[in-house]
């Protein structure tokens, strides 16, 4: 399994993580925050505390999102199957063909024409 296959299995995960994340959040407040129950910002283990994880996991996930998809960048430079195109290469001397001898037939009148 090459690095570049490793990198993008974990980016899958980590995007997906995200996303599930993301999903449970709720702006309006009725997300996995409101299923704990009560209203109060006072509670030590409710709702104040789950929103505050939330919010620093996505941005800890985003943040880890974005660092792999570099990393992969870096992983995908590193690979040595990689083909160039020999019409960008200079050092290859050029391929020039000679030109063909085509033979050239000369027209003449037509006896046809001459004799009347």
């Amino acid at each position: 399994m090459s690095t570049f296959s490793i990198f993008l299995v974990l980016i899958v995960v980590v995007a997906f993580l995200l996303v599930v994340v993301i999903m449970v959040q709720n702006p309006k407040g009725g997300g996995l925050s409101s299923s704990f129950g009560g209203g109060g910002s006072q509670q030590v283990g409710g709702v104040k505390k789950t929103s505050d994880f939330l919010d620093k996991s996505t941005w800890a996930l985003a943040t880890l999102l974005l660092v792999l998809i570099l990393l992969s960048n870096i992983a995908i430079g590193d690979t040595d199957n990689s083909q160039e195109s020999k019409a960008l290469d200079l050092d290859a001397a050029p391929t020039t063909s000679q030109p063909v001898a085509v033979p050239v037939q000369e027209l003449t009148p037509e006896a046809d024409s001459t004799e009347e």
